[in-house]
């Protein structure tokens, strides 16, 4: 039989660089589940750790273990510093997701670093992490991942929409949860942000003040990737091959260039929702972005677009992590394959013990 409660920490790290997110979460089932994110903190990477983790994709062999290593320790750290600034004693696991430096499920590999079993000895707790590989190895995707929580935390939504380093989307189709990754997001306008000596785009106003470029929003929509059908999934890959060098080959400025880009992600957005009306839950750094959700509007007039308190937005991905840890250490599935691609539904993770 098992319990009803748990606590656990989620921790998450994503491709936008934004820093480890860690919650603190409170997780009850009856009959349903419901949670409550009791403490949460984003801790920013160093600019040496930022210019790791920007090129690892370019690391050998042993340099990618050598970072491994070195970030499990990194991680280890921001997590006791999180537990002791918090006074947190009853914690059934550590949930991590990692960091991702190699995605390429077409070739049956994933890498989210960070996921060695000595994080589980240096914090001596019991961690729950690697979600990714079992579903490559299945033939899926090994992304995305969140739905299983979309479906069972935010089941009020017809949609829910995370605007992260990529966008991505789930929602029932026939009785089955879809979902797949979209576009990239703040990996290319925080790129562009950084050119112009800035972290981000405070609100998309630098995006607004811009022109819009019809050629470059047509070369854009024009990637092969766009017209395929689910299941797919982005990784930095895709934007340094494709998406960077057609933004390069323009001559147009920096604030055109993010005004276009904007465009460009409502309108792939809104292409990807089969149905134009209901309520779609925006979560991710860019729901802060104000110009973005105007545009998304623009293409999407029917939909109630829903932005949730500070915690869900900045924190949903750890929730939900949290949360596939929860469902593992149960035994029970985790992983869609209607959402990834798998050959089946499955109950994916490590579990480590100190």
């Amino acid at each position: 039989m098992f319990k009803e409660n748990y606590n656990v920490i989620g921790v998450m790290s994503g491709t936008s660089l934004d820093g480890i997110d860690l919650a603190y979460i409170k997780f009850n089932y009856s009959n349903h589940w419901e949670f409550e994110i009791l403490q949460s903190e984003t801790v920013s990477y160093d600019n040496e750790w930022l210019y790791k983790l920007k090129n690892a994709i370019n690391f050998s062999n042993n340099e990618i273990v050598e970072l491994n290593s070195s970030y499990t320790h990194l991680l280890a750290t921001v997590i006791a510093d999180f537990i002791t600034k918090n006074n947190l004693i009853a914690i059934d696991a550590i949930c991590s997701h990692g960091h991702t430096i190699l995605h390429q499920p077409q070739n049956g590999f994933t890498l989210q670093i960070g996921n060695l079993p000595m994080l589980s000895q240096l914090l001596n707790q019991n961690v729950v992490c690697d979600f990714r590989v079992q579903d490559v190895a299945l033939g899926g995707q090994g992304a995305p991942l969140v739905p299983i929580g979309d479906e069972l935390l935010f089941k009020e939504y017809d949609y829910c929409l995370n605007l992260g380093g990529f966008s991505n989307v789930s929602f029932n189709e026939n009785g089955k949860r879809i979902a797949f990754d979209i576009s990239p997001v703040n990996t290319v306008l925080n790129f562009y942000a950084n050119i112009l000596g800035l972290e981000y785009d405070d609100a998309g106003k630098i995006a607004k003040s811009g022109k819009f470029h019809e050629a470059l929003f047509q070369e854009l929509n024009a990637v092969d990737f766009y017209s395929k059908s689910y299941p797919k999934s982005l990784g930095m890959e895709f934007v340094n091959q494709y998406i960077l060098p057609i933004i390069q080959r323009t001559t147009i400025e920096t604030d055109s260039i993010l005004h276009t880009f904007v465009e460009h992600i409502a309108f792939q957005i809104a292409k990807a929702l089969p149905k134009k009306t209901g309520k779609l839950l925006v979560t991710g750094g860019g729901a802060y972005h104000l110009y973005l959700l105007e545009r998304m509007q623009f293409y999407l007039p029917n939909i109630e677009i829903v932005i949730p308190d500070t915690k869900v937005i900045e924190f949903k991905e750890a929730l939900i992590f949290g949360f596939l840890g929860v469902l593992r250490l149960r035994n029970e599935i985790n992983v869609l394959s209607s959402v990834t691609g798998a050959s089946k539904n499955h109950c994916s993770g490590i579990i480590f013990k100190p």
